[in-house]
């Protein structure tokens, strides 16, 4: 059975993250198994997943940025504001030059309020909207402030058909948890007057997880490789080293004094670097928020 600790895995197209996970379950050995943060199954890339204890950090990797590689095109709605959605309103898009491209793009660049899809996991009134859509039934969904810290355009292609043409964007971005890039997509298009809706979508970071680190399923299957836990820790979150004492505190869920190193989340080392908790800076206090090595 693996150690506990985080496998990153370059989530093939077509899978869901449930599908991912159950399959690595099986190469791991073991039902604890999580994922931290989903993605579409078209979408392919980083797909951080925690083995055992490291169940317990994903809610914490859910929380950090996030890089895609995307593809935009304008011209076309869809229900879901992406490829696998039916399609909506058509407009010819050839018109659109590039500057006014790269300057819908700006716009929706920084901190920006984004309305989620239809089709996401947002709750209204207690149910996923992605079920009301299902049912027909459309739901409003209140905007939240998100931050796209980076949104480059990488290409602009032009194709054309009998109804005058798409234009296809390329673009990188680096956004805040929570980001819609299908969002993005439609926005631009309604920016532009002409539609969009996302075609490609390749996740390329979480947090300090990147592609370089990614697995495919079958490497895994012919090796099964991961990060352990006290090396995912320390690569997502500022690094303490506890004193004995300070061990034993925190390994009964005790306070202990705070640090200048931010309000964490704040990786917790006993004296032999084996790691202990994460825990978070309060005004006079530092405090456990998941003991990994409990007493």
């Amino acid at each position: 059975m693996a150690e506990s600790g985080v496998v990153v895995i370059d989530k093939p197209a077509d899978w869901t993250s449930h599908d991912v996970v159950a399959k690595t379950r099986g190469l791991a050995r073991t039902r604890r198994v999580g994922h931290a943060g989903t993605l579409d199954p078209m979408a392919t890339g980083v797909l951080v997943l925690g083995i055992e204890k490291g169940t317990k950090l994903l809610g914490h990797l859910t929380l950090t940025e996030k890089a895609y590689d995307a593809t935009i095109r304008l011209g076309l709605t869809t229900d879901t504001d992406d490829a696998e959605g039916r399609p909506g309103v058509r407009a010819d898009a050839s018109g659109v030059g590039d500057e006014a491209v790269r300057a819908a793009v700006r716009a929706l660049t920084g901190e920006i309020m984004q309305v989620p899809p239809q089709v996401s996991a947002i709750k209204v009134d207690g149910k996923r909207a992605y079920k009301s859509a299902r049912e027909g039934k459309e739901v409003e969904l209140k905007a939240r402030p998100v931050t796209v810290a980076a949104f480059e355009v990488t290409d602009i292609r032009r194709v054309a058909d009998a109804d005058g043409g798409f234009v296809d964007v390329d673009a990188s971005v680096v956004c805040s948890s929570g980001t819609y890039i299908r969002s993005l997509a439609r926005d631009m298009g309604e920016a532009l007057g002409t539609g969009g809706h996302l075609t490609a979508l390749r996740r390329t970071r979480v947090g300090p997880y990147g592609l370089e680190q990614a697995r495919t399923l079958e490497q895994l299957a012919t090796e099964f490789t991961q990060v352990p836990l006290a090396e995912a820790v320390a690569a997502a979150f500022p690094a303490r080293a506890l004193t004995a004492e300070e061990t034993r505190r925190v390994r009964h869920g005790n306070r202990i004094d705070p640090t200048d190193q931010g309000r964490g989340p704040i990786g917790l080392f006993d004296p032999d670097g084996r790691v202990i908790a994460l825990a978070e800076n309060r005004r006079d206090h530092m405090k456990p928020l998941v003991v990994f090595e409990p007493a």
